[in-house]
């Protein structure tokens, strides 16, 4: 889902994050780390951004290459104990920074209002609660903890917001005005700092911009007319990217203002799958690989019947080096979730047929209008060489969450959804094999994730809800 915007809500054009907002609100109407780059088996990560908080909780994805990777151990290997705050909001994005705050950006069922929440670590419950003013796309889990752990969002004035905290309170410290740079109606999707300090950003309308944050000065490149951004950014050394919903853009960081350097038109299908909340691709584009934590860039696309993994050289020309078909032992496969990625793996979760019970207003009829939730999990590697890719494993586990791996025990970390009554389970995966190593039960409808990414701080794990906030610790 999601992916910097300041709440979570339906208009005319979502990203990902405020179409899970709109789903957590329909359904609850209904229901009543480090500074250098971590090793690990898996290969290096991304190097810090200098400007955001810690990697692992930074950003809905982890951090700005947006790898969804974290290091220290999970949960696993301990019974669980799991609490459950109700907050009157889904809360799709959870951050913490360097100080360990707990933060979570929501949407309140009453008038579909977006806020800012500092949440107690113990419990879930809300500290304190900031208002973000409504607009076209109120925002959503695209912001980002910046070196100073605030949080940087964009709402519907069109300002970039820097928001900070104390243990009790939430202020606005900074608000850059960006309505001279963004058109009337249109709104921000993803922000995202360069590794110069400058703040990049896309609009939902394909606008993708740079922001000096001493001056205030933007400049922009507007995509082709005609392009959707439905997912967040992502930043490595020198370099932006972008999924639009016809192709993936790569830009060059250290030009003056946004520069091309390659663009990648993908197989987008003929429409929108269900599972899915928008037509294209469901994926923010993710930085990984085994040298530098970053030589390429991978998404998923919407081709028909079976998505495909899709990895390119980030400082290549816009070839892929692979295209590889995935879940094509099932009928038809797609995803609404970005891979998670790390050294030459990559790890994709199908929601084909997952039931999102709400849609974006300009979603449109998916084709076919609805299909079961079968699920899966795979881990696909590329090669030695980097010539190519292969799948290493493929499971029908149906991850309902988007997975975060520990690259220090080697899990995935989510929630699954099984059994006759479609309960949802705290899950762990064995990155190596596939296989689900622990499953502790959290509930039913009330905890529904709509999958949102959790977070971990130390081996307590924090996941989003339909109804608020999930804390699962070890005993």
């Amino acid at each position: 889902m999601n992916d910097g915007e300041p709440g979570e809500t339906v208009s005319s054009i979502r990203g990902r994050a405020a179409a899970a907002a709109a789903a957590a609100l329909t359904a609850g109407a209904l229901l009543g780390a480090p500074a250098e780059a971590a090793t690990s088996a898996f290969g290096p990560s991304a190097p810090q951004n200098p400007y955001t908080a810690p990697a692992g909780g930074a950003t809905t994805h982890g951090d700005s290459a947006s790898a969804k990777t974290f290091t220290g151990p999970g949960f696993a290997g301990s019974s669980v104990k799991v609490s459950r705050s109700t907050l009157l909001a889904a809360c799709p994005t959870l951050l913490h920074g360097a100080d360990g705050a707990l933060l979570g950006l929501c949407t309140e069922y009453l008038g579909q209002a977006p806020s800012l929440k500092l949440l107690d670590k113990s419990s879930g419950a809300a500290v304190a609660s900031l208002p973000i003013t409504k607009g076209a796309l109120l925002g959503g889990v695209y912001a980002y903890l910046d070196d100073q752990d605030r949080v940087v969002i964009v709402d519907g004035n069109r300002d970039l917001l820097r928001i900070a905290h104390t243990a009790t309170s939430l202020t606005v410290t900074e608000k850059t005005p960006l309505a001279a740079v963004i058109a009337d109606g249109d709104a921000v999707v993803g922000v995202i700092p360069a590794y110069d300090g400058r703040v990049w950003f896309v609009t939902a309308a394909g606008t993708v911009g740079a922001v000096n944050p001493g001056t205030g000065a933007a400049t922009t490149y507007q995509l082709p007319v005609g392009e959707k951004v439905a997912n967040s950014v992502s930043t490595v050394p020198g370099r932006f990217a972008v999924t639009s919903d016809h192709a993936l853009y790569v830009f060059d960081t250290t030009a003056a203002a946004p520069k091309l350097l390659w663009r990648y038109a993908y197989d987008r299908g003929p429409a929108r799958k269900p599972g899915q909340l928008s037509w294209g691709s469901g994926a923010t584009p993710v930085f990984f690989g085994p040298a530098t934590g970053y030589e390429y860039v991978a998404i998923t696309d919407n081709a028909d019947p079976h998505m495909n993994l899709v990895v390119l050289r980030t400082d290549g020309t816009g070839t892929p080096l692979c295209v590889q078909p995935l879940f094509t032992g099932e009928a038809a496969s797609g995803t609404e979730n970005a891979p998670v990625a790390a050294g030459r793996s990559i790890f994709i979760t199908n929601t084909y047929g997952y039931d999102y019970p709400a849609l974006p207003d300009d979603a449109g009829e998916s084709v076919p209008s609805d299909a079961g939730f079968d699920g899966g999990v795979a881990r696909i590697d590329v090669n030695a060489a980097g010539t190519g890719c292969a799948i290493t494993w493929s499971t029908t586990t149906r991850s309902a969450a988007l997975p975060r791996l520990s690259v220090t025990d080697g899990k995935l970390y989510t929630v699954v959804q099984d059994g006759l009554l479609n309960g949802f389970y705290a899950a762990a995966i064995d990155a190596t094999t596939g296989a689900v190593s622990d499953k502790a039960l959290l509930g039913y409808g009330l905890v529904n994730p709509l999958q949102t990414a959790g977070t971990p701080i130390g081996r307590t794990y924090y996941q989003g809800t339909v109804t608020g906030v999930l804390t699962i610790r070890p005993n």
